[in-house]
Parts: structure tokens; C-alpha cells; sequence
């Protein structure tokens, strides 16, 4: 190939904001494009337009990471402009973006099937770091200053936290050379790791009215963490959940009975953590034997873990390993969200192994351990609480 995926990965998520400037890593992720101490927003703007590139950036929980696909030839000039954004922002524009970052909270506050997540998380992991929002919040938003976003950039993005990734046709000694030479050594900085703590389990409901036409449901628990040897099982698990168009719940509630459009499962893991979820967004005729059905699957999910059943999840993940690896994008991710995390970075063969390895026993132990509904939690957007509240009996509920 004839291109390079460049990503500079930062230890600086929402997990590390305290709670008064949730939303920082995001709003810094905005400021970088807006100039830096030798390219105003206009210059870097039109000189990844010139380039053919394509520049981006986005902030989880755990990281940040600004990226961009460009040409071989300018993998130089795509790493500079990369490293004078994040590394020397000049934080100019900053109340004028302070808007654009309003505006974008109000759009995601306007659009239930994306804020379900945040709420599920908010409810899994009650006070924990992880339960907040990675977006921030209007009002922390507001009160944020020049100096205060300066001085939280100064703790965080510098040289010790930040990874470089690269994948594609790069040569790994030149991409050294360059980052010894956009990042300098500093010596006196220091980035102070993620305090990790184990979030209490818990089994509460939170209900958000909304006027929507489709009550949007997240039911989900404890998952495993980035570092757990059952990760590989809890993926198969979720393929047989609701990964897959043969999966349980896509089979059980759209194809059977068109109780819905939209369900599916996922897992997402975390350095002390993770979670285990199931999307659902149903009509108001429809979402109470929608959930229903979903518990009944859970409840049932152990003795659906057959040879069969594991084998096929087992081939469909490969699979979906293997193309997913063929995109530059995707190996530079996996490379930097690794190396960033203190994870050992598995060729594609050593992940299709760990795959294979899984057996029917690890997959129903993994069943056991973090897809228990007794110790799920949901969460609902939707016009009224009534449909709801009849699925969620005995759970601690909270209504917003």
C-alpha cells in the first residue's frame, strides 16, 4: 500500500477528570485543531487538505488519540503538524469553541440512542471515574478558563504519556527518528497513572423521560478488564448473546417475534474493569415483552453455550479479526491502544489462537461470572416510566 496510519495516543481520558472539569479531554480534543504555536487552524486545515490526508481525533474514558491517513511521502509533515497540535496548542480560540462544544452537547443530549450508553454506565458503575461522561457537562463546560485548560494540558499531554503509532507502508526507523525529534525529552514531567479501584456491584434501575417515539433500553453488568485471561471468552459469549445475526437476542427478539429494529450486545474493557451490555430501543407496545424476552435469554444464556453454538462464535470472531486487521487504521489502534495500556501487542496469529483456545467450559464460566442478571443493571429513555418499571422489578430504582 501507498498509505500510513499516524495516531499519537495520550494517557488522558474522563476517568482522570476530577469532577469539576469533566469534559476537559474532550474540549482539549476540540482546541488542538484550533492552532498550535506555529500553525493557525486555517494553516492546519488546508495543509492536511493538501496533503490528501484525513485528520481526526477522539476521546474514550481511558485515552485520547489524534490521528491521521496519509500518502508515504508525507508521513514527516503529517507527524509535525500531529505533534505541534498536541503538544504545543495555543489554546486561542478557546471561548469560540467553547460553543461548538455546547452545541455538540446538546446534540448528543438530543439524541437518546447514544446518551443510553453514558446512562448505563452511570448506573453500572455509580461513583466510579468510569461513570462519567466522556463528553463533559454544560456547566463544568462553561466554567473552564484559558488557564485551567492550559494547565491541565501541561499535566497530561506530554512526552512520558503519550504513545506514537504508526501502520501501513512506514519505515519504523524514520517514525523513531521523528518522534525523538517532535517530542522532545522532559524531564521534569511527570503523568500520574489512573487511581484503580474495583466499582461496587450493582443492581439499580435509572429511568430518563423523554418525548421519544421508541423507549431506548441498556441492560448491563461488570465485565472483564483489558488484562484478563477470559476476555477471549467473554467475546465469544457476546457473539453468541447478541454479536452476530444468528445471535440469541437479534434471532429471539427481531427475527421471531418484531419486537425490534435495533438490539445487540457488546463488551467494552477497562485497565480495573469492564462492561457487559444489551441494547434494545422498542416501540411502548413493544419494549415490555422486549425485555422480557431479553431476560429470559439471559437467563438461559448458560446452556446455550453448546460445542455448536461456541465453535461458530469462535469462526465468526477469526474472521472478523482478520479483516479488521487488514485496514492500516485498525493496526495502528490496536499498536497504540496497547503499548498506551501496558498490554502485550499479539500478532494476528497469537490473537486467532487465543480465540481457538476457547473451550465450551470457559465460555459458560465466563457466562457465570459477568452475565448474572441479578447483578445487572438498566437504564431507559422514554416518554413515560410505566412499561419500564414493570421489567425492572427488584431493582433499586432511580427516576430522572
Amino acid at each position: 500500500m501507498r498509505s500510513v496510519a499516524l495516531g499519537l495516543w495520550i494517557a488522558a481520558g474522563s476517568r482522570l477528570e476530577p469532577p469539576e472539569l469533566g469534559g476537559v479531554s474532550h474540549f482539549i480534543e476540540h482546541l488542538i485543531f484550533k492552532g498550535s504555536e506555529h500553525y493557525s487552524s486555517w494553516d492546519i486545515a488546508h495543509l492536511f487538505d493538501d496533503m490528501g490526508a484525513e485528520a481526526n481525533a477522539a476521546t474514550s474514558r481511558e485515552h485520547t488519540v489524534v490521528h491521521a491517513h496519509c500518502l508515504d511521502d508525507d508521513v514527516e509533515q503529517a507527524l509535525e503538524l500531529l505533534a505541534e497540535m498536541v503538544a504545543r496548542p495555543s489554546f486561542v480560540e478557546l471561548d469560540r469553541e467553547r460553543e461548538v462544544v455546547l452545541e455538540e452537547v446538546a446534540m448528543y443530549e438530543d439524541t437518546p440512542i447514544e446518551v443510553i450508553h453514558d446512562d448505563l454506565a452511570a448506573v453500572v458503575f455509580g461513583d466510579h471515574p468510569l461513570g462519567r461522561p466522556i463528553i463533559g457537562r454544560t456547566d463544568t463546560l462553561a466554567s473552564m478558563d484559558r488557564e485551567t485548560v492550559a494547565a491541565y494540558h501541561r499535566a497530561h499531554y506530554v512526552n512520558p504519556g503519550i504513545v506514537v503509532a504508526a501502520a501501513g507502508h512506514v519505515d519504523h526507523e524514520q517514525l523513531c527518528g521523528l518522534a525523538s525529534r517532535y517530542f522532545g525529552p522532559e524531564p521534569d514531567a511527570v503523568v500520574l497513572p489512573a487511581s484503580l479501584t474495583l466499582p461496587p456491584v450493582r443492581h439499580a434501575a435509572r429511568f430518563t423521560a423523554k418525548d421519544t417515539e421508541q423507549y431506548h433500553v441498556c441492560l448491563g453488568g461488570l465485565g472483564p478488564r483489558r488484562a484478563d485471561e477470559d476476555r477471549f471468552a467473554a467475546f465469544v459469549v457476546d457473539v453468541i448473546l447478541g454479536g452476530s445475526w444468528s445471535s440469541r437476542l437479534f434471532q429471539e427478539v427481531r427475527e421471531k417475534r418484531g419486537l425490534a429494529y435495533s438490539i445487540y450486545s457488546y463488551t467494552s474493557l477497562y485497565t480495573d474493569t469492564g462492561m457487559t451490555a444489551v441494547y434494545v430501543g422498542s416501540r411502548a407496545e413493544a419494549v415490555a415483552e422486549a425485555l422480557r424476552v431479553i431476560m429470559d435469554v439471559l437467563e438461559n444464556l448458560e446452556d446455550d453455550m453448546s460445542e455448536e453454538a461456541v465453535s461458530r462464535a469462535r469462526n465468526h470472531l477469526k474472521g472478523q479479526t482478520v479483516l479488521s486487521m487488514e485496514s492500516p487504521g485498525s493496526r495502528m489502534q490496536s499498536l497504540g491502544r496497547c503499548i498506551l495500556m501496558g498490554q502485550p501487542v499479539l500478532s494476528v496469529d497469537e490473537m486467532l489462537a487465543r480465540i481457538d483456545a476457547v473451550t465450551v467450559d470457559d465460555a459458560r464460566a465466563a457466562v457465570r461470572r459477568y452475565w448474572s442478571p441479578a447483578s445487572w443493571s438498566a437504564a431507559c429513555i422514554g416518554p413515560e416510566p410505566g412499561p419500564f418499571r414493570a421489567a425492572t422489578d427488584g431493582f433499586a430504582w432511580e427516576e430522572r
